[in-house]
């Protein structure tokens, strides 16, 4: 191979990188999470195109009775594009996914006339949404309707007040607030007849419903509470319902006829897309993750786990042939969506494992007082956690830790392999006996200036026993040193600092000025440290900052008095230096 064949074939493999990374870059997809671990867990997905173009909003599932919508709406969050972008809201209610009902509080699709209601978690998530409306060039709510939709009554099932198999607008023309004209009958109309032209069953093809929301007649005036007439009259987007029949019972072909509709409108928007599949297979359950005691097991369909009496468990993940719609309910225990939740088993339970509301596997947690629950090994102590001044600290069976007297110690948890957290109590111990204590349950804290200066031992030296009911199951130590000042800083006319320990004096005139830079003291990060001027004729117990001003000029001109920079923490006296005002300092001068 020639220097110049090698040359252009790394060019070429050079150029074709970069084409690819960069057509990798512009092709991506971001997943939002809202209101993470509760009933109405919302996921947001947007996907962006190659090349720019109009942003389409598509949401699913804002009543939970109604499944070709959010299922439909699910298989566009992993299309990829070659233009535009998408936002897909597959199961905007959850919650009311999961219970298989239209509404948990309030119709959801009613709540978007609500300014700033929080009365329901349904409102939340409106807030949410209407945030997305506005980050869209259009709108697309996916729905199921009863019947099928006629502008002529010809039977129970098709007449004007049905809703199924129709694209619905809140009227035909719309003029925006900036001179622009929607003509979304026109649109809806165009994108029913490229539709119709697939649909084999001519019971099943789509007409245009236009609600006439606007108007003071109108047969639908509820709909001024919904999503779409939010879009078209707030931010002035076409927004359109779309409706299959509920009369269909083929999900799988009810969700075709949604792909189509919403297929149709991309193209009329020019948002390009590589038609997502259709994957309609029964869920199954392949296992789920338990986390036990800092221990995760792998718990698959059907099986039972035995673990301790009042031990609590938690599901951490879900694996399915789903990834999403996928929740866990714990009967009898917890909420409706019980994922990520930690539970106490106390008795034998049930775990129903669910994709959109259809069961799809359970497994079972069994209680026993018998310790090969832990694989045989016996329960343990690991360490407990504490804070004081804001340093938090893990301390394993007998480690020793210092602190300083005047800290407030607080037990922050115990971490045991094995014990009920319920018999769990912690107490502070020296040779005479009990000093602090109670339950874990509770709140612990060691005011270190309450407990006595010294031990029996005759040192500040003391043990805290961590006890399963009547058995101390592991033990720290615990040595309180006496609060002490190393060392002060000052700046005396702003010129260079000095360091003055305990007991030193600083002579000074009425000319003189000092100023407090830092106090070096074993007290970490200084908490509860005060820096206060003491003396005789001046009585000045606020405290002195870093940056404050001591004047000589502040004191009685009287040779000889003598004043104190005390510092003090929690009424305990950690060092002292005096400054006395002098005439001048050579009457001060050695021989």
């Amino acid at each position: 191979m020639t220097l110049l064949h090698k040359q252009v074939t790394c060019l070429l493999a050079t150029i074709l990188v970069l084409f690819v990374a960069h057509s990798e870059a512009l092709s991506k997809t971001e997943h939002m999470v809202y209101f993470d671990g509760t009933d109405y867990e919302l996921h947001v997905y947007r996907i962006f195109g190659k090349e720019p173009g109009k942003t389409l909003l598509i949401i699913g599932g804002i009543q939970g009775d109604e499944p070709g919508g959010y299922m439909t709406a699910d298989l566009y969050a992993d299309v990829t594009l070659k233009k535009g972008n998408l936002i897909v809201v597959p199961r905007a209610n959850f919650l009311s996914i999961i219970k298989r009902k239209r509404a948990i509080n309030s119709d959801m699709n009613r709540r978007f006339d609500y300014v700033t209601s929080k009365e329901y978690y349904e409102d939340s998530v409106v807030e949410i949404l209407k945030g997305l409306i506005k980050q869209s060039d259009f709108l697309l709510n996916l729905h199921e309707g009863s019947g099928f939709y006629s502008e002529r009554y010809e039977s129970d099932l098709v007449n004007p007040d049905r809703f199924g198999q129709s694209v619905i607008a809140d009227t035909d023309v719309f003029n925006t607030k900036d001179g622009r004209v929607l003509n979304l009958a026109y649109i809806a109309k165009d994108v029913i007849k490229r539709v119709n032209q697939r649909i084999k069953d001519k019971n099943h093809l789509f007409r245009f419903n236009n609600h006439r929301t606007f108007d003071k007649n109108t047969m639908h005036a509820q709909q001024r509470k919904s999503a779409t007439f939010y879009a078209l009259s707030t931010h002035n987007i076409p927004a359109f319902g779309v409706e299959a029949s509920k009369e269909i019972k083929d999900l799988e072909k009810k969700m075709r006829y949604q792909s189509m509709v919403i297929n149709a409108f991309m193209e009329r928007f020019d948002i390009i897309l590589e038609n997502p599949g259709i994957e309609l297979e029964t869920p199954r359950l392949s296992y789920i993750v338990v986390s036990l005691n800092g221990r995760e097991y792998l718990l698959y369909n059907t099986h039972v786990l035995s673990v301790r009496r009042g031990d609590r468990v938690k599901i951490a993940d879900i694996v399915a042939n789903y990834k999403r719609g996928l929740t866990v309910d714990i009967i009898g225990v917890g909420g409706s969506s019980d994922l990520n939740r930690e539970f106490v088993v106390d008795s034998a339970l049930k775990a129903v494992v669910m994709k959109d509301g259809y069961k799809c596997g359970e497994v079972g947690f069994a209680p026993t007082d018998d310790t090969a629950a832990y694989n045989g090994q016996p329960p343990s102590f690991k360490y407990i956690i504490v804070e004081s001044n804001g340093l938090r600290q893990v301390l394993k069976n007998s480690e020793r830790f210092k602190t300083v007297r005047g800290d407030v110690i607080k037990l922050t948890d115990v971490v045991t392999d094995g014990y009920r957290t319920e018999d769990l109590s912690v107490n502070l111990i020296d040779v005479g006996g009990s000093v602090a204590g109670k339950a874990f349950g509770k709140e612990l804290l060691i005011n270190t200036l309450k407990v006595k200066r010294y031990n029996n031992n005759g040192d500040n030296s003391y043990t805290m026993e961590v006890s399963s009911g009547k058995d101390v199951i592991g033990a720290v130590h615990l040595h309180i040193e006496e609060p002490r000042m190393d060392y002060l800083v000052l700046r005396q006319n702003r010129g260079v600092k000095r360091w003055y320990t305990n007991g030193e004096i600083i002579s000074i005139t009425a000319s003189d000025v000092l100023e407090v830079v830092d106090v070096k003291t074993n007290v970490n990060g200084n908490a509860g440290v005060k820096v206060n001027l003491q003396g005789n004729a001046k009585k000045n117990e606020s405290p002195l900052l870093p940056g404050n001003i001591i004047k000589g000029s502040d004191f009685p001109r009287k040779d000889g008095n003598s004043y104190h920079i005390v510092i003090k923490r929690e009424g305990i006296v950690l060092g002292k230096t005096s400054v006395q005002v002098v005439q001048s300092l050579a009457s001060k001068a050695g021989p």
